[in-house]
């Protein structure tokens, strides 16, 4: 199921398939609709309520029915929503509180009834493929181990290549520990130390990443951004070495429920289980070790999605279709900005510039987003596109690389000698991708003035770097009026950057 396009009155006009996930967490109660089942979804509506639906599965056995009574009244609502947002196709899953409840198919039946849809209770090792499956979907590069903590439980999974390892479901989620500990972190350190010595996987973290999925440890890493005064606030990739997360997280743990709600920062309603959480996650990095923690915001939910979809689509990268969507939605033509990418193609490679494959993915991802501004007052699309960028909704990308797409475009309407680009974004990308930046940003700029942003040109117009150190410039002789004061002063700025003689030619 993809989103639908059609021309109404000469312009694209972008249709929705709408594709709804609702999770039946031990904690929490979410729908999410989607726009489409698509490589690179964006959601279109995002609920979610606390309802604690775990708690006292732990010591009873039994999901508790005023818990039980507020997640019906939401699936309820779930339904009519998707109705009314015209949901094509819906997948609900239930997870540790559900499949461990011994009252769990009783409560599966009203939930079906109430949701008017099929549930899934997942096992403990489907719900950590999941997970697995969400991370690589977001961050396709994975080296390490996932973390997926729920209310009721921990999954762990190894992932690897694009490729799910080993998997264990440990039951040290925090609604699962405030129970049997009877609200007690001491005791609930004790039971979650023996329960991962006997996970025989936690060798396979040691010096790689620990990928941290679920909304406690989210929070976790809120609280160590506003600390630290970070310059972003996605928490997607965001990248905390161990020491530090370490810290972060006991310290955490000894705090009240009390203290916590002071905290702005942190979700109202995980003020009394957060300690819990950061417990498990101080316990597993001291005995683990990993080198870092990285925030994974996709896990169980989109993990589902990215499981739906066919191999040829889960190969796309997540970061190319979701800026390809941006040039469909906002560029003055999405054509032209795919042209721009293999004109840009001729300055790189053998005979010219350096360029990793991921370089060449981050370039094309700024030929895409290159037009964004241009419905913009002049004055603010640099700044408006810095930020759109930015804070964008996308994933496929560390921190660092966003800043560099955003510095590009910021460039690119700004001019690339800009002497102060914004401190909040340069902060974090390094002194070579932030000349790249400017690099990129020149060629951008002068495609658009041969081209007036519009297809059909740039594939006629040759730049190429010379062995002789000179960047050329060849135009056809048909379009030699093209030429002129601007196309040479951009042309230069272009060729200063590279440490070459600018040139242009005419060709026949």
């Amino acid at each position: 199921m993809k989103r639908k396009s059609k021309k109404k009155s000469g312009r694209l006009v972008l249709e929705f398939s709408p594709v709804a996930i609702v999770d039946i967490g031990s904690n929490s109660v979410r729908l999410l609709v989607y726009d489409g089942l698509r490589r690179s979804p964006v959601p279109l509506f995002n609920e979610k309520l606390i309802c604690g639906l775990g708690r006292g599965v732990g010591s009873t056995g039994r999901i508790d029915d005023d818990a039980a009574e507020r997640t019906l009244r939401a699936l309820r609502r779930f339904r009519l929503l998707c109705s009314q947002i015209g949901v094509e196709k819906q997948f609900a899953v239930a997870t540790a509180a559900v499949r461990e409840a011994e009252n769990g198919d009783a409560f599966v039946r009203e939930a079906t009834q109430a949701l008017g849809g099929k549930i899934s209770v997942l096992s403990g090792k489907r719900e950590a493929q999941l997970a697995a499956m969400g991370v690589l979907a977001a961050i396709p590069d994975a080296d390490g181990v996932v973390g997926d903590l729920g209310g009721g439980s921990l999954e762990l999974v190894e992932v690897c290549g694009g490729s799910i390892g080993r998997s264990v479901t440990l039951a040290i989620g925090p609604l699962r520990l405030m129970d049997i500990s009877q609200n007690s972190i001491e005791a609930s350190r004790e039971y979650v130390d023996r329960a991962l010595g006997e996970a025989d996987m936690l060798s396979a973290m040691h010096n790689k990443t620990l990928y941290a999925v679920g909304g406690a440890w989210r929070n976790l890493a809120r609280l160590h951004m506003a600390q630290n005064h970070y310059p972003l606030k996605v928490l997607h990739h965001y990248d905390i070495p161990r020491t530090a997360a370490q810290g972060m997280s006991a310290l955490v743990s000894g705090l009240s429920a009390e203290t916590l709600r002071e905290i702005k920062v942190i979700s109202k309603g995980r003020n009394e289980t957060l300690p819990y959480g950061a417990l498990v996650l101080d316990r597993l990095l001291h005995l683990a070790k990993p080198w870092n923690v990285v925030v994974s915001a996709f896990g169980v939910r989109e993990g589902l999605l990215f499981s739906k979809l066919p191999k040829k689509a889960r190969a796309r990268d997540p970061l190319l279709e979701a800026c390809k969507d941006y040039a469909n939605l906002r560029a003055r033509s999405p054509e032209h900005a795919k042209e721009l990418c293999a004109w840009t193609d001729q300055l790189f490679g053998d005979d010219g510039l350096d360029e990793t494959p991921r370089q060449q993915v981050l370039r094309h991802a700024s030929c895409m987003l290159a037009d964004l501004g241009w419905r913009v007052h002049p004055d603010y699309r640099g700044d408006r596109t810095l930020t759109i960028i930015s804070q964008g909704a996308f994933v496929g990308v560390t921190h660092p690389e966003r800043a560099f797409l955003a510095l590009t475009v910021y460039f690119r309407y700004e001019g690339v000698w800009k002497d102060k680009p914004p401190s909040a974004v340069r902060q974090i990308v390094p002194d070579d991708l932030a000349q790249r930046a400017r690099i990129i940003s020149a060629a951008h700029r002068l495609a658009y003035l041969v081209s007036g942003a519009m297809p059909g040109l740039l594939k006629k117009i040759g730049l190429r770097i010379s062995i002789e150190k000179k960047l050329t410039l060849t135009l056809p002789k048909a379009h030699s009026d093209l030429t002129g004061e601007r196309v040479e002063k951009r042309l230069a700025d272009l060729a200063s950057l590279i440490r070459c003689e600018p040139e242009i030619v005419l060709d026949n």
